[in-house]
């Protein structure tokens, strides 16, 4: 080969030179910017708290147990909004627990308009906690422009509560709706074939039917009238009114607000819902008087609390090797394989499982459930790791969440003890598979299918051929089979018989007063409660409470310490956001959702599909 000339080899040195220059002068661009948003989010001294200050609760978005997986660019470059928000359970009750000893906090103030979604069962964990912060001597203030029954029910635990003059009280109660697609297939020419075992699995009747059956009607009326016992119960006992109060306002309401001429914050006034009606500069005079101190603004001085919790908790259990009772959390849709927080994987949680069980230190695994079920086989994979702990000594206890249902229930089952709030629903033992073919549409637009195969079962799950025969078949057994599955298992975990296990399966959905009577869980309480139980059964009076989770990569580390600074600055920017209208939108996504679900690999699945917007 011909040597390149002397100016080729010149100018290539140039070309070269400029290259390496140029990825020298983006690589230090892009070190230059990370340094630059690492500053601006994260680094820097601390804030000093102040010394005189409220607890400022003001969760915005959405309260869980265990936050979502965020795509960071989506995170740092979409616009914020409580709607794609979540906040810690957890953050929520330490920060009230460490500002209830806290001499410089003298009170607690609870902003609630951008709180999208709570639930009563989180509320019922929460509850504790502000009574043992007013235990202390301290005043609760929930100040709101408009509260939601959501946020009214947190709010209704304050001291006093205060409503704007422009705002009200709107309370519903609890309902379950779902959309029934039966006559829209038949137009469609869509055919859904379903199998399942428990004659009231529900999450059938959206494809068979056009509306609820009437024996789903009852039970869903029985534990959805359960939990509104509960919340009216709970606000009438806080708020010292009578028996049927709310009840009574909601059924009046529109007769309530005509009396006080379409004043909605003076009819819940009247109503004893709520203790004063101010404009926003009169509430943040009245807060700095019970406060006793404001900021170089002028408004009440105050502390969020996330930035407090995160403050006064304590450094990382990371390296200690005392004893611990380790808290799992299993939050979201059971699916196959690894999957990120906030859905359940099935490979994810069992590895989960098994290092923390052989960690050194820890003598009992508390597991967290809130669930709706999803996959059989992720159920199952989940299932034999929480008995492989137990064989190796570990005490597993069970904390279920809003909903630990269907294969939520599947997993918690052979616990060795299981909790469950107040108002957990939890139950729906049963099975089905659902599989959707579209010959009859394909054949109105003309398209045919035909082919050879080589067995009777080859090209079977073709969603454009009709339903091999064989196939159903196989799908029926195999529903059959899962399902005697888990009655036994079921069986040999709460230390029944098969028969009465059966007799509360079939798919129902149980409060959870209704499955404690019945033998399916063991005790009613809070996620502290459960702690405590798997302490005691592991001989343990002093020892840690670690939360674990699977490792996360430096660079994941990073990327959410960015995106938790840049959704904590965007929102602070948005406090009159309004949060009604991502509530309204809710099911719709929800239904979409569904959908996306169904991905076990033999179309098997433990689904309660009216547990779904319960977490």
């Amino acid at each position: 080969m011909a040597k390149p000339s002397l100016l080729r080899r010149v100018f290539g040195a140039i070309w070269t030179g400029i290259t390496w220059i140029r990825l020298a002068l983006s690589n230090i661009l892009f070190l230059l910017m990370i340094a630059v948003i690492y500053f601006v989010y994260v680094g820097g001294a601390p804030e000093p708290l102040p010394d005189r200050a409220a607890l400022l609760l003001n969760p915005a978005g959405t309260v869980v147990d265990q936050k979502s997986q965020l795509q960071p660019l989506e995170a740092l470059l979409g616009s914020p909004s409580p709607a794609s928000h979540e906040v810690l359970l957890r953050d929520v009750i330490d920060a009230i627990e460490y500002a209830r000893v806290d001499p410089a906090i003298t009170a607690l103030v609870m902003e609630l308009d951008q709180l999208l979604s709570v639930g009563i069962s989180k509320s019922q964990e929460i509850i504790p906690a502000l009574e043992a912060f007013r235990a202390s001597g301290k005043p609760i203030i929930a100040v709101g422009d408009y509260y939601t029954q959501d946020q009214y029910f947190l709010a209704s635990q304050a001291d006093t509560l205060v409503v704007h003059h422009m705002g009200a009280v709107a309370l519903e109660g609890y309902a379950s709706y779902h959309n029934y697609f039966s006559d829209a297939l038949d137009k469609l020419s869509v055919n859904v074939h379903v199998f399942r075992a428990g004659e009231h699995k529900s999450v059938a009747e959206p494809f068979l039917r056009n509306d609820m059956s009437p024996a789903e009607k009852e039970i869903t009326r029985n534990w959805l009238g359960d939990l509104w016992r509960q919340f009216t119960g709970t606000v009438e006992a806080r708020r010292n009114l009578s028996p049927g109060t709310v009840d009574g306002y909601i059924n009046d309401y529109a007769v309530r607000l005509a009396t006080q001429d379409g004043d909605g914050a003076r009819t819940a006034l009247e109503a004893g819902l709520v203790d004063k009606v101010l404009s926003r500069s009169q509430a943040n005079e009245y807060l700095a008087g019970v406060v006793g101190a404001t900021d170089d603004e002028g408004r009440y001085e105050a502390v969020p609390f996330e930035r407090y919790a995160a403050r006064k908790r304590p450094m990382s259990l990371r390296g200690v090797e005392g004893d611990r009772v380790a808290v799992i959390t299993a939050r979201g849709d059971i699916m196959p394989g690894e999957q990120p927080p906030g859905t359940i994987g099935g490979d994810s949680l069992a590895r989960l499982i098994k290092k923390t069980a052989e960690k050194s230190g820890v003598k009992a695994i508390v597991l967290r459930v809130t669930s709706g079920g999803g996959s059989v086989f992720a159920s199952e994979v989940i299932r034999q790791q929480v008995l492989a702990a137990r064989a190796g000594g570990i005490p597993v206890v069970v904390s279920m969440g809003a909903v630990a249902a269907s294969g939520g229930y599947y997993i918690a089952a052979e616990a060795d003890e299981i909790w469950a709030t107040p108002s957990t629903v939890t139950g729906s033992i049963g099975v089905f598979a659902a599989v959707p073919t579209f010959e009859q549409l394909l054949d109105r637009a003309g398209v045919s299918t035909d082919g050879v195969g080589t067995t009777e079962l080859a090209g079977a799950l073709r969603v454009d051929r009709p339903l091999n025969p064989e196939l159903a078949d196989a799908l029926t057994r195999s529903v059959e089979f899962i399902y005697r599955e888990f009655l036994q298992l079921v069986a040999a975990g709460r230390d029944m018989t098969v028969e009465e296990v059966s007799a509360l399966a079939e798919g129902r959905v149980w409060s959870a007063q209704d499955a404690l009577d019945n033998g399916l869980i063991d005790k009613l309480g809070t996620l502290d409660d459960a702690i405590a139980a798997a302490a005691a059964r592991a001989g343990l009076t002093d020892y840690e409470v670690e939360f674990v989770a699977l490792p996360r990569s430096p660079r994941e580390m990073l990327l959410q310490q960015l995106t938790k600074g840049a959704l904590g600055l965007g929102l602070q920017g948005v406090a009159g956001m309004p949060a009604t209208l991502p509530a309204l939108l809710r099911p719709l996504g929800s239904a979409v959702a569904e959908l996306a679900v169904l991905q076990d690999p033999r179309h098997l699945y433990l689904r309660c599909i009216a547990c779904g917007a319960l977490y």
